[in-house]
């Protein structure tokens, strides 16, 4: 367990984007997140991440606290949504320009791509091109489409390095693996990148435990974290479903929504859900499966979970 007395109150969260209904594959990030809450004694919330709004399924949000509470998922505090809670993006944004660490930028897609390939770095990175930094020195004369966060600052090192609690050691420079990375969209949308800075810092989070599909983003929220002066978090990234293509059980390969239809299905359900994490089938009621399930969780405390 913390030490109380060196370290703040344990507070997690699970932050689903209502693009759908839960699948398989985040009730495991789910299920993760609110027994690792469970198992320090501590806060588990439930953040909407409905930024994105072109993405978002009306009706969705509510579907998944109705299947998050049917598992027995209750968060200790009402839910929050992203799409409310705008000003404080700004405020973050107008913080970091100030700072002269954000900057306007005019590049559509296509203008990024041709500088990559005048450079010969036209190499994509998980189906994202590397920012070349066309804009640091100014917009020269195009209308500012998006904001950027400036990684590469005079004296600092964008080698970011950090350990994961499941994943280990990890690093990651962040100005060449990534580049200037977006902080508000060209259609005015929120970028993921800050909303999930400034939420998990107004929230008081303590620990991150989400898929390891996000891993990659860490190092460009830790980053942020620090030009921002917010604490920053630790983290867990959970073992990740497959679907039958060997990618991320996702919407867009096939994920089916959960059927949570009686009891005996959301036990099902949360079964599959701990064995991708590595624990022991439950039997008996719902109560009783999490209950054991916590109690194995806050067994081997600070070990990792097997990769």
């Amino acid at each position: 367990m913390r030490d109380g007395l060196s370290q703040p109150p344990y507070i997690g969260r699970f932050a689903p984007s209502p693009t759908g209904p839960l699948h398989a594959g985040s009730l495991v990030a789910a299920l993760a997140s609110w027994l690792d809450a469970r198992a320090h004694g501590g806060q588990w919330l439930v953040r909407i991440e409905d930024v994105d709004t072109p993405r978002c399924v009306p009706g969705a949000a509510d579907t998944i606290l109705q299947q998050l509470a049917s598992c027995g998922l209750l968060p200790d505090a009402p839910a929050v949504y992203q799409s409310q809670r705008g000003a404080l993006y700004q405020q973050a944004l107008d913080q970091l320009t100030r700072a002269g660490l954000a900057y306007p930028c005019g590049c559509t897609r296509q203008d990024i791509a041709s500088a990559l390939a005048i450079k010969g770095h036209a190499r994509e990175r998980h189906g994202e091109l590397i920012y070349p930094g066309t804009c640091r020195a100014g917009l020269r004369g195009k209308p500012a489409r998006a904001w950027r966060f400036l990684t590469l600052q005079t004296g600092q090192s964008t080698k970011v390095s950090w350990t994961d609690r499941r994943l280990g050691l990890q690093t990651q420079n962040v100005s060449e693996q990534v580049g200037d990375f977006v902080l508000r969209r060209a259609d005015g949308l929120w970028a993921y990148q800050l909303a999930v800075v400034v939420d998990d810092a107004a929230q008081g989070v303590t620990d991150v435990v989400r898929g390891e599909d996000l891993a990659d983003n860490t190092a460009r929220q830790i980053l942020l974290q620090r030009a921002l002066g917010l604490p920053t978090p630790r983290y867990l990234h959970t073992p990740l479903v497959l679907g039958a293509n060997g990618e991320k059980l996702s919407k867009q390969n096939g994920a089916q929504a959960l059927l949570l239809s009686d009891p005996l299905a959301v036990l099902a359900a949360l079964n599959t859900a701990a064995t991708c994490l590595h624990l022991p089938a439950a039997s008996g009621t719902l109560t009783e499966a999490l209950a054991q399930w916590v109690k194995q969780w806050a067994a081997p405390m600070g070990t990792k979970i097997p990769r």
